[in-house]
């Protein structure tokens, strides 16, 4: 009896041990197969690094059935990667195509770095025209000879003669904690160069202010596509000298103490998202995402549209009085100068 008991408890024993020792066996196969399935083979890796390749040049350009559609071109973090993806952007589209797509995306073209996607429409217009957020026409501004409007929520400007939308570009206004101040307010003095009251270093092309007291107006800086200034309306440098060109300034009386008539109409309006997607990659699901109404616009204009003509009404008789008396001095006979002896 004895010597069966120390027969089953040696058995036991053994086949223990051997359960033990294939449990191990078994675990360093599986974390071989672990560790060796973790990790590319040169010729795998190679493979990848094709297959994202091919990805990336499969978006650029997008392929779109429709005309007024986007794409979008995508831009990965990795340096090489980036500036690669820059070198077939530049190949593949002109110098103006560039600055079109680049002014899509509220960049210039010191500031494209900052993107990661670029929304690029299949069909590129370089006057940017065919893709206005704002109406081309307004029957509320018809009787209004010069109109320029700001828009928060899309960081885009508008400029309207009589009704008809004739340029729209992008802007940078007021970040979060420095927000643009908003509503009507009309174009004061111009500089072509002016020098930031916040920080000497920053040089302000084609300065226009709009809000006197408050130092605010728009003028050519960085447009990094997000919302970025201290208060003042940034422009890409042919808007800027475009519109330094196009908006009327106000008339001072002699000395310049009080104004005797004010310039150009300007309506800043809105909020922007923040935080939010930005409103133009919303194009790439709804090529009308950012789009204005008519209604809209008419009901942001029509509370201010006396106001508007009313001082408009008011520069062109003021304007009309100085020229006239101009033309009064230019006809008045010139002294004769005394001849010495």
């Amino acid at each position: 009896m004895n010597i069966f008991v120390k027969k089953s408890f040696l058995y036991t024993c053994l086949c223990a041990l051997l359960l033990i020792s294939c449990k191990k066996e078994i675990e360093k196969i599986s974390d071989t197969f672990k560790d060796t399935s973790s990790i590319e083979s040169p010729a795998e890796k190679q493979d990848s690094i094709k297959k994202d390749s091919v990805v990336q040049k499969e978006s650029i350009p997008a392929q779109m059935k429709d005309n007024g559609f986007y794409g979008a071109f995508i831009l990965p973090k990795d340096k090489k990667l980036r500036d690669s993806m820059f070198s077939v952007f530049s190949k593949q589209y002109t110098e103006k195509e560039r600055y079109a797509i680049l002014a899509l995306n509220r960049l210039d073209s010191k500031n494209k770095w900052n993107a990661d996607t670029l929304v690029v429409p299949v069909k590129i217009d370089t006057t940017l025209m065919a893709y206005s957020p704002f109406p081309m026409q307004l029957d509320v501004l018809s009787p209004v000879k010069k109109f320029v409007v700001f828009s928060y929520p899309i960081q885009a400007y508008g400029v309207y003669s009589n009704g008809s939308l004739v340029k729209w570009g992008p802007t940078s206004m007021g970040k979060k904690s420095a927000k643009t101040k908003t509503g009507l307010t009309f174009a004061n003095w111009k500089k072509k160069l002016a020098i930031s009251t916040v920080s000497s270093e920053w040089k302000l092309p084609y300065n226009f202010n709009i809000f006197n007291l408050d130092g605010i107006g728009w003028h050519q800086y960085d447009l990094p596509g997000y919302p970025a200034s201290h208060s003042c309306l940034r422009l890409l440098m042919n808007d800027a000298k475009w519109l330094y060109g196009y908006a009327d300034t106000w008339v001072l009386n002699p000395g310049g103490a009080t104004t005797k008539a004010k310039g150009t109409a300007v309506l800043v309006y809105g909020d922007y998202k923040w935080g939010g997607r930005k409103p133009w990659r919303k194009l790439l699901d709804d090529p009308n995402a950012n789009n204005i109404s008519v209604e809209e616009m008419t009901k942001m204009i029509e509370p201010s549209i006396e106001k508007i003509l009313q001082e408009q009404d008011n520069r062109e008789k003021v304007v009309d009085s100085i020229n006239a008396a101009k033309a009064v001095l230019e006809q008045m006979p010139q002294t004769p100068k005394a001849i010495e002896p």
